[in-house]
């Protein structure tokens, strides 16, 4: 009998460790990678410029502009039938699936220049000169470590927290537009009669979650809508978008790909406007925006002004 319960201690003690181990290895620490963004003609920003290097680094020849127009889609267009994919000129999962490359420390390249600008979106302050040295590995780590990834290449995985991802932004916050986008400046300004933001853009650009909570669909006067009630208590109303990526009832973490910016609903022109409500109640967004655009902590929704934010 001692022999037996040496041996069953010896067998829960194996499970308990190997328990342990699946529990803070990788794949319990990682969180779920954000989906890849979609580009397409009219799209602007460090995703485009990234592809663009991407696109010259496989062979083709355009500007890297950050503009996605005729000439870029005429590209995209090349490179996926030459890779089996439908030649839609958009550049969705598939299409950066083939895109994508796999780099190491050291490389010199155009991909390497893509890297560079997609590291710059999350404030690394990176020159884009192609040269993998030791301020892009510090860059490359220290993204990695933060998002629970191990290993210092850059893989498809890296390669999809890099894009599909907003850029500024601290703890579970984050800018409803790439940082590369709009500046700063365009996160102060009031909303014309009530408290909101309206932020210009072109139609297409992508718009991410601000914080991590729940999806409904919304319409009416605010167009192709997206509201996410968050786990901080708040609800957050985004309006006029040209398309959404995420169903009704779906959970979001903060940064992820909602949609994508337009001009429906009662509009003048493209743009994207966010409200936050507390307890139905409006409240100034500006001074959130302003804090996650600088990377710092924000205001408590509930501090946020019911006045003060408009013309």
């Amino acid at each position: 009998m001692p022999t037996l319960l040496r041996r069953l201690a010896i067998w829960l003690g194996a499970l308990a460790l190997a328990v342990a181990a699946a529990l803070t290895g990788p794949t319990a620490a990682q969180a779920a990678a954000p989906a890849w963004p979609l580009l397409s003609n009219g799209s602007t920003g460090a995703n485009v410029t990234t592809a663009q290097y991407l696109l010259r680094h496989r062979g083709y020849s355009l500007t890297v502009d950050g503009q996605y127009g005729a000439g870029t889609t005429s590209v995209v267009k090349s490179f996926q039938s030459a890779n089996g994919l439908s030649a839609d000129g958009q550049i969705g999962p598939q299409t950066w699936g083939k895109l994508v490359v796999t780099l190491s420390a050291g490389a010199n390249n155009d991909a390497v220049r893509g890297l560079q600008t997609s590291l710059n979106k999350y404030g690394y302050g990176l020159a884009v000169d192609g040269d993998w040295g030791p301020a892009t590995t510090n860059a490359v780590n220290n993204f990695k470590s933060a998002r629970g990834l191990s290993g210092g290449s850059v893989d498809a995985t890296t390669w999809q927290y890099l894009t599909g991802g907003s850029g500024g932004g601290t703890g579970n916050y984050r800018l409803i537009i790439g940082k590369s986008v709009l500046p700063r400046s365009e996160y102060d300004d009031p909303h014309h009669d009530y408290p909101a933001i309206d932020l210009p853009t072109v139609t297409g650009t992508t718009t991410y979650a601000i914080t991590s909570g729940t999806i409904g669909h919304v319409g009416g006067n605010c167009g192709l809508g997206i509201g996410i009630t968050g786990d901080d208590g708040a609800y957050y109303l985004y309006c006029h978008l040209n398309s959404r990526s995420v169903a009704a009832g779906s959970r979001v973490s903060a940064g992820q790909v909602l949609g994508y910016t337009g001009a429906t609903g009662n509009v003048t022109g493209p743009h994207l406007h966010l409200e936050v409500r507390v307890n139905g109640a409006n409240r100034c967004p500006q001074n959130m925006l302003l804090a996650i655009y600088d990377g710092v902590t924000p205001p408590a929704p509930s501090a946020l002004p019911a006045t003060g934010c408009t013309y």
